[in-house]
């Protein structure tokens, strides 16, 4: 706004004002200053050249008690604001900045008007007049607890964005990282920088939903009122990586604002996968020692020795695989054809049983996996190629659905007796070693069994 058009005066319109418009009325500079300094967060005043107060906004009142009409036009802080016995030296410190470059800083008490005193520290500088002579000093202060507590909290945030030994990541009401600390670079894999602004999915590839959904609701409700875990699968250059982070939230709000308004979430992490690994797999473990147990006991009490063999897989099937499949050989000697001797439902889940009307030729290609275990007397894994599921278990004779193969041998007294299929959907893993050994474990038993049966009934059980 120009300062003919104050007065009355119209100018040259520019090409963005409507003549029809009503010209604005500048505000007076002393109100504007005057709101300015009512309005600051930081409590201020103001000497002239020669120590009077000529300004005294809002925030100083709060602090020190004192209102501007009691403030404004006093001679130094001498018996009112300070102590006298201290005034003199809180002035020549405050004056003295007028004669030097810069800002100054100083700690010191002030009287409140309830006679409490109050340790503050101030920033001064000083006020030139038009000709460039000091003018006066302008000082802004505050308690000094007030300001410890400020670098306290500021020094606290850069620490956790520097070297904290857990994940940090300031998240934007966009769910998009905008601060990342080191560790949670390296766990995220990439660099502070490359992070930033990148959606969360671009990131992580499965497990997302979950995190994205903690975030959302920490905006909306506020933080949970413990740590959680979240599983989630990692794009890096190596491949996929699964990871275990156990995570909490904050919702950052501005300190600003008249009412809370969220900024973003704070959210802290920490890789647990190795631990949370280490028990997955000794649970794992007590649980299958445990099905191995109670086969046993449940087989010891068939008569039939086939029946044992069966009961020993619906015991190793919990948990561990979908179908089981047991192919014998037809005669003693390695190398014959393998038959179908038992199975479990190939449209649902159901208990391991002989085939109905007797053992049925399968007839698998040179190649099949069943076949090589029989083969190499040892245990082949195999994976159906990505989406040729359905023909890839076609091809191998097995029921639909199933895309991870483990064929354990079946060996008695120093022969090989067959070869047992376990099958797992596409919803399961691989089979990994530690499948290996189990199974290798329950072939061991239903071998056994299946000698037994043999034995008591003849080659062509």
């Amino acid at each position: 706004m120009s300062a003919s058009r104050s007065t009355g005066t119209t100018d040259a319109l520019g090409p963005d004002e409507d003549p029809g418009r009503e010209p604005a009325t500048e505000v007076p500079g002393s109100r504007l200053l005057a709101a300015l300094l009512d309005g600051m967060d930081a409590a201020l005043f103001a000497f002239d050249a020669h120590g009077t107060v000529t300004h005294w906004n809002r925030e100083a009142e709060r602090v020190l008690g004192w209102s501007a009409a009691e403030a404004v036009g006093r001679r130094g802080f001498a018996g009112w604001a300070v102590r006298s016995a201290d005034a003199e030296d809180v002035q020549e410190r405050l004056l003295a900045v007028m004669h030097a470059p810069g800002r100054q800083v100083h700690e010191f008490a002030l009287l409140r008007k309830d006679g409490g005193r109050v340790l503050v520290r101030t920033q001064s500088s000083r006020v030139r007049s038009e000709d460039g002579e000091p003018a006066g000093v302008y000082c802004a202060f505050s308690e000094v607890h007030a300001q410890i507590d400020l670098e306290r909290s500021i020094a606290l945030s850069e620490a956790l964005f520097e070297g904290a030994p857990w994940g940090v990541v300031a998240v934007d009401v966009d769910l998009r990282p905008t601060v990342v600390n080191a560790y949670a670079a390296r766990a995220l894999g990439g660099g502070n920088t490359a992070l930033l602004g990148r959606p969360l999915g671009e990131l992580i590839v499965q497990g997302v939903e979950d995190l994205e959904s903690a975030l959302q609701h920490v905006l909306a409700d506020g933080a949970p009122p413990a740590p959680a875990e979240l599983w989630v699968t990692l794009r890096t250059a190596d491949g996929d990586r699964r990871r275990c982070w156990r995570s909490g939230f904050l919702r950052l709000a501005s300190p600003l604002a008249e009412e809370p308004v969220p900024l973003g979430v704070g959210w802290m992490f920490r890789d647990v996968t190795a631990a949370r690994t280490r028990e997955q797999d000794a649970d794992r473990m007590r649980f299958r020692a445990n099905q191995l147990h109670r086969a046993a006991r449940q087989a010891a009490e068939c008569e039939d020795p086939m029946e044992a063999a069966t009961t020993s897989l619906d015991y190793a099937l919990a948990g561990f695989a979908d179908h089981a499949v047991v192919d014998l050989l037809a005669g003693p000697e390695a190398g014959e054809r393998l038959v179908r001797a038992a199975a479990t439902p190939s449209d649902a889940p159901g208990p391991c049983l002989p085939v109905s009307g007797g053992p049925l030729p399968v007839r698998y290609a040179p190649a099949h996996p069943a076949r090589r275990a029989v083969e190499r007397e040892g245990s082949v894994r195999a994976a159906a190629p990505e989406g040729a599921d359905t023909a890839w278990t076609a091809e191998h004779q097995w029921p639909d659905g199933a895309v991870h193969a483990l064929c354990a041998v079946l060996r008695s007294r120093g022969r090989t007796l067959g070869v047992v299929t376990f099958l797992r959907a596409a919803n399961r893993s691989a089979f990994a070693p530690p499948d290996v050994m189990y199974a290798e474990s329950v072939a061991a038993r239903v071998a056994t069994a299946v000698d037994l049966a043999r034995l008591t009934a003849g080659p062509d059980v």
